[in-house]
């Protein structure tokens, strides 16, 4: 008896389709959102413009290595398969391992957590006047964007598409009104410091800058459904991060003409600079494009990575019934709805009543450095598989080899490590959860091969 072969995802993923899903996911809320953090730790303007260049930098210089990788090994998974090819199926269930469970979960529960804060702030309430208002709003905003992916890959991509616009469009207005507004006042670009800036300082900011830069590897996750990805998939990335960082440095360019640094802490420096250019309507449209930001990366993170947990499912390193795609719409419905619930339990479980905004630190604490440490091992496969798969067709080649993966390397190991001596330092160990939970994948992995040679029997 002949069984028909599962249903696949399909490849309609399109050049400006794949550019709307990187840059609509990697600018979330972090740009809206970290400045202000930045600002409370760190008084040099100049400072903290070199950070924002530095690890823009350091990225770019990652997404140029995953452009070969990513047009040599062009299957759905990204990462996941880049780690299998160079070290293995154990790296590679760990990844996983670390994304069903930690990194997808936290990070979707994140952005839906700061949606939700942003609602209540749009509508006027407090969020301490009603402990439950934002876990029940951020769910709301899983199930209704899981429900759009789980139609279809153009549903999801083209409110990807939209919501990009919407805050590309929010970002460029705001760079235009910063840098030519009669308020701006361009000296505080130069201006020294209240106060000399300490070490600790500048790991914490340097924490907030990476979380924001996160996200230039999901395009990855969705190689296997570019249309003709080795031939766009490399311009994609490329495009995308230029874009990115310049948007970035010219945002934080506007920030500082319109607004002292000692008045950033405690605001959305974005809603609080409009204001003082256009007055308080600019500020209340600003905060609408804010709101739009956040939905459209909540989207880009549950396209992107459900398919992870999916390639996983296929090619057999998880449960079978994860790599299952939807027989008539072609998404992967099950690792969608998987990664979605997860999330909305992590929300529930994670609420504290009495400070209800302690949520997002605590979703967002653990899992930023599981998630670069995973693509330190990604980058790093280029080095193996030039040496392992030589005669592998290799459509795009990252230039500078291999300096340019190697200041990958070296600035991303460098900046997880004074995220984690800035966290212990303070006592707070959260960043080791993460780590804990990596570590775990290993056991697991061995359990889950032994029944696999037990089920073969």
């Amino acid at each position: 008896m002949s069984t028909a072969p599962l249903p696949d995802v399909r490849r309609s993923i399109g050049f400006w389709s794949g550019v709307g899903l990187f840059v609509g996911t990697v600018i979330g809320g972090g740009i809206f959102r970290t400045p202000a953090s930045i600002a409370g730790v760190l008084g040099d303007p100049t400072l903290i413009l070199a950070l924002w260049l530095g690890f823009g930098l350091v990225s770019l210089c990652g997404a140029l290595t995953l452009a070969e990788l990513a047009t040599m090994l062009p299957k759905t998974g990204g990462v996941y398969v880049y780690l299998r090819a160079a070290y293995g199926d154990g790296a590679a269930f760990v990844f996983g391992w670390v994304y069903l469970f930690a990194a997808i979960p936290s990070g979707l529960a994140a952005l839906a957590v700061f949606f939700g804060e942003l609602v209540l702030g749009f509508i006027g309430v407090a969020p301490a006047t009603s402990a439950w208002a934002i876990p029940v709003l951020a769910s709301g905003a899983i199930v209704l964007l899981s429900a759009a992916n789980i139609a279809g890959v153009r549903w999801g991509t083209s409110i990807q598409n939209v919501f990009a616009l919407l805050k590309v469009g929010a970002l460029l207005a705001l760079i235009g009104v910063g840098l030519t507004s009669g308020a701006a006042d361009f000296g505080r670009w130069f201006a020294e410091p209240a106060q000399p800036d300490t070490l600790a300082g500048l790991a914490a900011a340097t924490k907030s800058v990476m979380f924001t830069l996160n996200g230039w590897v999901y395009i990855s996750l969705v190689a296997g459904e570019v249309v003709e990805p080795e031939r766009r998939l490399a311009r994609m990335i490329i495009t995308s991060m230029a874009t990115i960082l310049a948007l970035y440095l010219l945002a934080n360019l506007a920030y500082l003409a319109l607004i002292p640094l000692a008045a950033m802490p405690g605001t959305v420096v974005a809603r609080e600079a409009m204001r003082v250019a256009l007055g308080p309507t600019a500020s209340v449209v600003m905060g609408a494009c804010i709101l739009a930001s956040v939905f459209g990366a909540m989207n880009g993170v549950i396209l992107a990575k459900a398919r992870v947990a999916y390639a996983l499912g296929r090619d057999g390193l998880i449960f079978a019934w994860l790599g299952r795609a939807h027989p008539t719409r072609a998404t992967p419905y099950v690792s969608i709805l998987i990664q979605g619930g997860v999330a909305i339990v992590l929300i529930f479980a994670l609420t504290d009543p009495v400070s209800p905004l302690r949520l997002f630190d605590r979703l967002t604490a653990y899992f930023i450095l599981v998630e670069w440490l995973a693509l330190v091992f990604a980058i790093a496969a280029v080095f193996i598989l030039r040496r392992t798969m030589p005669a592998a067709p290799r459509p795009y080649r990252v230039p500078g080899y291999p300096f340019v993966p190697a200041i990958f390397l070296v600035g991303t190991i460098t900046g997880l490590g004074a995220i984690l001596w800035s966290a212990l330092s303070r006592g707070d160990y959260s960043p080791l959860f993460g780590l804990g939970i990596m570590a775990a994948g290993f056991p697991v992995y061995g359990l889950w091969r032994r029944r696999v040679r037990v089920e073969s029997l």
